[in-house]
């Protein structure tokens, strides 16, 4: 019966820990880049995009598509950071709580 108290503390330590967490990835903004950083692009913790960022040089009627190619690969690059940041993030927080293989906690 101890064990399943001290679960029961970790559970409700861990529960505020990831409320913080959710607020601090709140202000977490990553950036992704493609064509050599001439295209980049905002999100926030929540996967939001919040701003693109175009060279120049990109800006030609003519080639509309390899710049909407750019734009989706900058996204998927910062798609790809913020979840290895969350990833981070999540380890760091149940660190000492054991979870079962797969478990994902709700963000």
């Amino acid at each position: 019966m101890k064990n399943l108290s001290q679960m029961l503390k970790q559970a409700q330590e861990l529960q505020g820990r990831m409320a913080e967490m959710q607020a601090k990835l709140e202000a977490t903004e990553v950036t992704g880049a493609a064509g050599g950083g001439m295209v980049g692009v905002r999100l926030n913790g929540k996967g939001e995009m919040r701003g693109v960022s175009l060279d120049r040089s990109l800006i030609n009627p003519n080639e509309a598509e390899v710049l909407e190619d750019l734009i989706v690969a900058a996204h998927n690059d910062a798609k790809q950071k913020l979840e290895r940041h969350l990833a981070d993030e999540m380890a760091k927080l149940t660190g000492g709580l054991p979870l079962p293989p797969g478990f994902k906690l709700p963000l």
